[in-house]
């Protein structure tokens, strides 16, 4: 096992103690996009449940958007969680783009894809799903909503929904999008066949690439982004 994997278990394992994100009889659905993170949240997850405490479930749900042009690898995603012992869900469903609409298609595209799951989650017995979003997506996030939207406010490690009787988890919320990286370029991850064409038509590449320059300018940036969300002074607005 490399040097990153053993961190990266290390990180997972306090963040699910830290935020009480895996607890006994959870059945978790794993939204498995067939990117590093993912993949990496499916192998993390198949391990879990071989351990007796706390005693959990896992399958994984792969979204397929319809009138999206681009494609994964499922036959490739099939067989990795075959070999982890993860039964892989394959869910179709589309949007319509109403005229008038203001919405951008990755809006919609993400709004219909988490519906989809959470759907299918209740209706399969799940009471928890599973997100790979990792550590520098939730600073990102946060960055771009003090930027944008004036609030200081991000994607927490677990969200109880409030429409749904299902609890979002973010197992990789301590995990550094460089340890992953490392880890999938190691053990062979394979690429989605095509990418998303809408992907890069957001704010969020420019606002990775501005964190990436907060961390030249500070190596230990990222943490203090994470502790100030905790640390939030009141006294000093009127």
């Amino acid at each position: 096992m490399i040097a990153e994997e053993r961190k990266i278990q290390r990180l997972f394992r306090k963040g699910c103690a830290g935020y009480r994100l895996l607890e006994d009889g959870d059945r978790i659905l794993i939204a498995l996009s067939g990117g590093k993170d993912s993949l990496e949240l499916v192998r993390l997850l198949a391990v879990q449940q071989r351990i007796y405490k706390p005693r959990i479930e896992v399958e994984a749900a792969h979204v397929l958007m319809d009138n999206i042009p681009y494609e994964t690898d499922r036959s490739y995603i099939q067989r990795f969680c075959e070999e982890l012992g993860v039964r892989l869900h394959i869910l179709h469903t589309s949007f319509e783009e109403r005229s008038g609409t203001r919405k951008p298609r990755c809006f919609l595209c993400s709004w219909t894809r988490r519906k989809t799951l959470f759907e299918f989650a209740v209706e399969n017995g799940f009471n928890k799903i599973a997100l790979g979003h990792h550590q520098d997506d939730i600073l990102v996030t946060l960055l771009m909503n003090m930027t944008f939207e004036g609030s200081m406010q991000t994607m927490p490690p677990r969200l109880e929904m409030d429409h749904y009787p299902v609890t979002v988890i973010r197992p990789l919320c301590l995990v550094p999008e460089h340890l992953i990286k490392t880890v999938a370029e190691t053990e062979g991850f394979e690429r989605q066949k095509t990418a998303c064409p809408y992907e890069q038509a957001t704010r969020r590449q420019s606002m990775t690439e501005m964190f990436r320059r907060l961390e030249e300018m500070n190596p230990e940036a990222r943490y203090s982004l994470w502790n100030s969300m905790r640390n939030i002074h009141h006294d000093l607005l009127p």
